[in-house]
């Protein structure tokens, strides 16, 4: 028996919703209370790494609003889950330097020796996964079947299976540190690679190879947006458009970056070359097994105050 809840909301009224939103620049004046409203207040899960909370929220319903990684969104689609998508990106980086080689073990290592290798990563389903992976294949000619992705944490989605070319790292090993020990050939890591002399990044010089990238496709990589449930959106629209605008507002104290580059745009036509690349990567590493279009990620409330 499923133990998904939804739940039934009041027709009119304040409310108060169970979010899984962490603390990041563009969330920070939300979570601080700087950005408030008569209409909606929240009930912060207080985790450390929303992520830890995807399960929750996608296999029993249990946050009115929650960040979700990009791939795990995709899937979520793919699988019929009643949830939508706001065009919100709460987390969001270039990407080109998140994936590590030990120089102890390869003096020197490029993509194009990746062929036959072991790369450790948290999760085959992770979104930086899905990204390196992604750039890896379409800047660089690497096919990720032909690597072994040496893997920890199991899928958000019960219904689906990590591909052959996973392979389960043993308990109580994590990538990180088989990265340091030399016990794999390289590691996509994000924001946790190691401070180690060790350690360069596969990419050459990856913040230029990134912004050149960014030069050709125009997007920076998100990894969290935030969904909400459809029974929410159904029941409450004045609410959902309340959450979005002051997401909206939160996001909007905090500057750009110096070089002028977003990299959490607001709407779905900022994000729609983002989500179209997210999809396209998706399903060619077996992620989904049937194209997405960016237009279904949304309800249709979402796609009219959204654009």
């Amino acid at each position: 028996m499923s133990d998904f809840q939804t739940r039934d909301y009041p027709e009119s009224g304040p409310l108060t919703l169970a979010a899984n939103i962490t603390l990041y620049g563009g969330t920070k004046a939300l979570m601080e209370g700087d950005v408030a409203s008569d209409l909606v207040s929240f009930d912060f899960a207080g985790l450390k790494n929303a992520h830890a909370g995807f399960k929750d929220m996608l296999r029993r319903g249990k946050f009115d609003v929650s960040e979700m990684a990009v791939a795990t969104l995709l899937q979520a689609r793919a699988y019929g889950k009643p949830f939508s998508l706001l065009p919100a990106v709460v987390l969001g980086r270039f990407q080109h330097h998140c994936i590590g080689f030990n120089t102890d073990v390869h003096p020197d290592l490029k993509p194009a020796d990746l062929a036959g290798k072991r790369v450790a990563v948290r999760s085959y389903t992770q979104t930086t996964g899905l990204w390196v992976r992604g750039i890896l294949q379409n800047e660089y000619g690497v096919d990720p079947d032909s690597v072994t992705w040496v893997c920890f944490d199991q899928p958000h989605l019960a219904e689906y299976t990590d591909p052959p070319s996973v392979e389960w790292g043993e308990a109580g090993k994590d990538p990180v540190q088989m990265l340091l020990d030399g016990e794999v050939d390289a590691a996509i890591l994000g924001m946790n690679m190691p401070r180690d002399a060790r350690i360069k990044p596969l990419v050459t010089d990856p913040h230029r190879a990134a912004n050149a990238w960014h030069s050709r496709v125009n997007l920076v990589p998100p990894n969290h947006y935030i969904v909400v449930p459809d029974a929410l959106i159904e029941a409450r629209p004045d609410v959902v458009r309340e959450v979005y605008r002051m997401l909206k507002d939160s996001r909007d104290r905090l500057a750009l970056p110096d070089d002028g580059i977003d990299p959490m745009p607001f709407g779905i036509e900022a994000n729609r070359a983002a989500l179209a690349c997210a999809a396209d990567y998706a399903l060619q590493q077996h992620m989904i097994t049937t194209p997405i279009a960016v237009d279904d990620l949304f309800h249709p409330l979402v796609r009219a105050f959204a654009r």
